[in-house]
């Protein structure tokens, strides 16, 4: 009897074995159902082969067939199978990740039936006006009398669910299933909104993408924030639409984006579907279906989306490329970027990664060849680049973390009509709760890190851990009341800011204020309103946002990124910066980008505001370089956690061990550790870690894999959790 190699979803880097009984049809990239211990789990068929390590009289059959052809196209398939081995992930976790929850479960892999409202012949012959003591049926059964309306649309009509059930209960309408009607899309494909005028740049970024859209090409579009690379893209999908092929657009937040999917829907006559985590389990699964059945045109999601099946991919756009939530940082550690990459080359499309401050190692792809680069250096219409100026916050008298010159500008801007945004990358009222008398500081006991006041909320908040507690009316110290904020976050900037500027309206983004559904919306839309004259924000503000209006916009707390233990910390703030900045004078106004700092003559910011960002990524390639870090080299992280600081560092030791006696290792292997992560405790596990380099990337991976079957034969390998992380870009 044929075997059936299985992955189910669990974290064990194997498959199970099977037997395919006689006359069940088992393919490669199938579900099915197969006994699993004491209950049936949901698999996905790997191979199908002739024999088993195991003999085959102590194999058990599979169960059921849940689909007739595999789920993923083969390239797709062929991607999945790559990034197991590159990011040395158990199988069953990739694949399970690749599916929408709902097939997860095992739930069919086709659209549900539709339902509809329609009046009986009762209902048609009902007088409406002996429903006039209930209005809402009445207005109901009126609406069902002139057309069916579809289940999911009644919400859109102004008309009620109980007032239609209530109806069904007298028989006056019912419900009726139907399967959904596919349309083609391409039959009357048509491009619905208005084209802006290219520029010399775009057009020539066009056009190249164009001439090698039939074959894999990876183009960076680097162009300076408010340069158009999102009319770039629209006009590299109408070629491809007008073709009949798909898109895949992957952006870093959804929610961030509003601006940019309402661009996408006003310019095709084609469906665009958005993936994102505020869908349910159905609609995430109906936006699958419709991606692999060719019904969407163009797929607009996070991270995960890259793994949507299509029937006709015909390009990848990955907008703001160097942003570090790509990173899959929890389970499979992938990178969405590299991956995409790797997928547009099994698709043999091309793609195209955009951003105003490209991450190093796309710079560095460019410089070896791999990547070719596409420049746009010009603002859109007639915006000007914004004026900058750094302050020095010595010896300065604060008022709210605000020097007393910002003051003054931001009322300026605030006299002539304009707007104002305040950056701070802090949420929350302040950053530590104190005892004035003794010093004591609220501390998260599973994390070692400060709680962070809410006083809206009046709550103290883990960052990191997401554990709360009451704000204390005393110290557990000394028993002093006298408690006191430290550092400021952005709602005590919001407080303190409104008897600064009495009447002036305030509006705060971050995530405590746009965590319900739809509320980025509302903000966003108050804001071009011209409601909110001072913004104050996260980095959710410094992405992709168009505010004609905002003509001054400050960087409040710098320093912290100017000395951090993190390497990659001076180019993530860098990009920062050239984004936030980015969103001043937008509009054909001057627009003035004011940076507070105790540290003016610090090299990182004289390179970034004299030169650009240009020349700061030149410069910090250059000494990453001289200093053997990535992109010049690749870094793996094994990490272990436990809850007595003991077996964690223990295990490690031994896996170091293992490694340097590994037939595989070379003198240009360095190991570093074991050490305490950056952040040695989180959710009351002690965090430990070991970091591998090496200047080839292949030799690293070959090293690991051989390693990985014999880790778990460490005596502390069942004591600790661990994990591997490859091509980090967290410490």
């Amino acid at each position: 009897m044929p075997v059936a190699h299985v992955a189910l979803p669990v974290p064990l880097a194997r498959t199970f074995d099977y037997l395919i009984p006689a006359g069940m049809q088992v393919a490669a990239g199938c579900r099915i159902m197969v006994p699993f211990g004491k209950r049936e789990a949901v698999g996905i068929v790997v191979s199908v082969s002739e024999k088993s390590e195991l003999p085959l009289s102590d194999l058990k059959p599979v169960a059921d067939v849940l689909d007739g052809a595999s789920l993923f196209p083969p390239s797709l398939w062929r991607v999945l199978l790559w990034a197991k081995d590159y990011y040395h992930h158990p199988v069953g976790d990739v694949l399970f990740h690749a599916l929408p929850i709902l097939l997860r479960q095992g739930k069919p892999a086709h659209h549900a039936p539709l339902w509809y409202w329609f009046a009986t012949d009762e209902g048609k012959a009902i007088d409406l006006n002996s429903l006039k003591r209930a209005p809402k049926q009445q207005q109901a059964l009126a609406a069902v009398r002139q057309k069916n309306i579809w289940r999911h649309q009644v919400s859109e009509m102004d008309i009620s669910e109980q007032g239609l059930q209530a109806l069904r209960a007298k028989g006056l309408c019912d419900l009726k299933s139907a399967a959904p009607a596919t349309t083609d899309w391409r039959d009357d494909y048509s491009v619905a909104g208005e084209r802006l005028r290219l520029n010399t740049e775009q057009a020539t970024a066009v056009g190249a993408i164009h001439s090698a859209a039939d074959h894999f090409s990876a183009w960076l579009l680097a162009g300076i924030t408010g340069s158009g690379k999102t009319e770039v893209y629209l006009s590299v999908l109408e070629n491809v639409l007008a073709q009949g092929k798909q898109a895949l657009v992957l952006v870093p937040e959804i929610g961030l984006t509003p601006q940019t999917i309402a661009r996408f829907r006003e310019r095709f006559n084609a469906p665009v579907e958005v993936l994102h985590s505020g869908l349910n389990d159905s609609e995430r699964l109906a936006v699958w279906l419709k991606a692999r059945s060719g019904e969407a045109a163009i797929v607009i999601g996070t991270r995960s989306s890259l793994f949507t099946p299509f029937c006709r991919l015909g390009v990848i756009v990955i907008d703001e490329e160097h942003d570090s939530s790509y990173k899959q940082q929890e389970g499979w550690r992938y990178h969405a970027r590299d991956l995409a990459v790797y997928r547009a080359h099994a698709e043999d499309i091309p793609i195209i990664l955009g951003s105003a401050t490209p991450a190093l190692e796309t710079l560095h792809n460019v410089q070896v060849g791999k990547y070719r680069q596409l420049r746009l250096t010009k603002r859109a219409g007639n915006a000007r680049p914004a004026l900058q100026q750094v302050m020095d916050l010595k010896g300065q008298p604060l008022k709210s973390g605000l020097a007393p010159a910002l003051i003054q500008k931001m009322g300026q801007h605030l006299k002539a009509d304009n707007q104002v945004i305040l950056f701070l990358n802090r949420r929350g009222f302040a950053p530590a709760l104190l005892c004035h008398e003794c010093g004591w500081i609220a501390e998260c006991p599973r994390c070692d890190h400060y709680f962070t006041l809410h006083q809206g909320q009046r709550q103290l908040r883990c960052h990191h851990c997401d554990s709360q507690r009451a704000i204390p009316n005393q110290c557990p110290g000394c028993g002093s009341t006298n408690l006191v904020p430290v550092g400021m976050g952005t709602e005590q900037l919001e407080q303190s800011l409104e008897p600064l500027f009495p009447g002036v309206p305030l509006s705060r983004i971050d995530r405590d204020t746009t965590s319900r559904k739809g509320a980025l919306e509302q903000h966003l839309a108050e804001v071009h309103r011209g409601g909110a004259r001072i913004l104050i924000g996260t980095q959710m503000l410094a992405k992709g946002h168009h505010f004609p209006d905002v003509t001054l916009v400050t960087l409040l707390d710098v320093d912290g990124a100017l000395f951090s233990a993190d390497f990659r910390a001076a180019e993530r703030f860098a990009q920062l910066y050239v984004q936030v900045s980015g969103r001043a004078g937008r509009a054909g106004k001057q627009g003035e980008v004011v940076l507070q700092t105790h540290h003016p003559e610090h090299p990182l910011l004289q390179t970034l505001l004299a030169q650009g960002y240009d020349a700061f990524a030149s410069q910090a390639l250059v000494e990453r370089q001289t200093v053997f870090l990535p992109p010049f080299t690749s870094h793996v992280i094994f990490r272990a956690e436990d809850q007595n600081n003991q077996q964690a560092p223990l295990f490690l030791q031994q896996l170091r061990n293992l490694l340097e006696s590994s037939p595989l290792r070379d003198e240009q292997l360095w190991i570093m550790g074991p050490v305490p992560s950056l952040q040695p405790k989180r959710g009351g596990r002690f965090r430990w870690q070991i970091l591998l380099q090496h200047p080839s990337r292949a030799r690293l991976q070959r090293l690991i894999s051989h390693s990985l079957t014999l880790v778990n034969t460490l005596p502390e390998s069942r004591k600790v959790k661990w994990m591997l992380d490859v091509d980090p870009i967290e410490g």
